[in-house]
């Protein structure tokens, strides 16, 4: 088993129509042991700004307060908030100020970016990370965790284009609960966080618990 696998969990993001979603389950396992089910992956940048972190759950802890404290630098700094792009790149280079020993993590981003002159509508944004810190920015929605390789199969069949929010939350929802009944290192109840640019709509779901 991999390291990265050690801990278990999954995180999913999902674009919609001027809104955002992402997901993650609750499980903190030592490999196929189980040991809590309020573990939450996803974290809070701004009203408008999340990241998802599966993988060691040590290296969450670290690279969450490690973030913390450079977005706190940039908001002192610019006084401003910081946009999901400009984000995605900080996290980037500080996964890959680690590279020759990095964070065993696989982070997930989403977040309505501002308008700008040339675009005056709130724009939609997902973006997924390696260990390293190569920046992938899909347009439909973005996994990873233990159960990457179910939550692609579901969210292919289940995405689709410009979905309101309550049918993103539906459609992410349902994403990760049938993804991670197929996964031995995943589940155990799971946390949808649902970002418009007014509101962020957090919920908890449940999900079976063998």
């Amino acid at each position: 088993m991999s390291i990265q696998e050690y801990n278990g969990g999954s995180v999913v993001a999902m674009v919609g129509k001027d809104c955002v979603a992402i997901a993650c389950d609750l499980r903190l396992g030592n490999q196929a042991t189980g040991i809590a089910m309020n573990f939450e992956k996803v974290f809070p940048v701004n009203d408008t700004l999340y990241y998802g972190l599966p993988g060691l759950a040590t290296d969450v802890y670290t690279l969450r307060e490690q973030l913390r404290f450079r977005v706190n630098m940039y908001r002192m700094k610019e006084e401003r908030e910081i946009t999901p792009e400009t984000f995605t790149h900080l996290l980037s280079s500080t996964l890959y100020e680690k590279r020759f020993g990095p964070y065993f993590l696989e982070p997930v981003i989403a977040g309505i970016a501002p308008p700008t002159a040339a675009n005056p509508n709130p724009q939609p944004y997902v973006s997924t990370l390696d260990s390293i810190g190569c920046i992938t920015t899909p347009k439909d929605f973005a996994v990873a965790g233990t159960a990457t390789d179910k939550l692609y199969g579901a969210a292919e069949g289940l995405w689709e284009p410009d979905l309101e929010p309550e049918d993103l939350f539906e459609t992410i929802s349902q994403t990760l609960l049938n993804a991670v009944d197929r996964d031995a290192l995943s589940g155990w109840g799971a946390i949808v966080h649902v970002i418009t640019k007014d509101k962020v709509i957090t919920r908890t779901l449940r999900s079976r618990m063998d």
